[in-house]
């Protein structure tokens, strides 16, 4: 699984704007819902009910939000990089500034698992994070995630 099968070019934002962890995760989740026509309020619940398990901050300024939802076809995804990092009460206490989104079927199973390691994998790449702070723009984030699947495929 590829994060080019999760995401599009139209699936990912740089300089998103959150004052805190709630605020971010409701954008995330109207951003969810353009996308799979899933209402916002349902994607919200779900992804407030995953943090209330322990925070999806896996540290390094990164955030990897997901849950499963009735009726969503496939696993989707969004990338974004926020204007400012927020706190997120990620396992390093660090402010979160870059964050990838990860809904799934409720049948999804262990395609679930499979794209969240993918993701994690991608992300603690060697110079990645740098490179995604410092994309210019939607098209230049998604390069950046694109290009990590064909130069460090797993």
């Amino acid at each position: 699984m590829d994060l080019t099968d999760l995401i599009g070019p139209q699936d990912v934002h740089t300089g998103v704007k959150a004052s805190c962890k709630k605020s971010l995760l409701q954008e995330l989740a109207a951003k969810a819902s353009k996308k799979t026509g899933i209402a916002a309020e349902t994607i919200f619940a779900t992804l407030l009910e995953r943090e209330k398990l322990g925070s999806t901050g896996i540290g390094n300024g990164i955030a990897i939000p997901h849950g499963k939802i009735a009726g969503l076809p496939k696993i989707i995804g969004l990338a974004v990089t926020l204007n400012e990092p927020v706190a997120f009460e990620a396992l390093d206490d660090q402010p979160v500034d870059i964050v990838f989104l990860l809904l799934a079927p409720d049948d999804s199973g262990a395609d679930h698992l499979k794209a969240l390691a993918r993701v994690a994998r991608v992300l603690k790449q060697p110079n990645m994070l740098a490179k995604l702070r410092g994309a210019d723009g939607n098209a230049a984030l998604y390069a950046l995630l694109s290009e990590a699947e064909t130069s460090h495929a797993a």
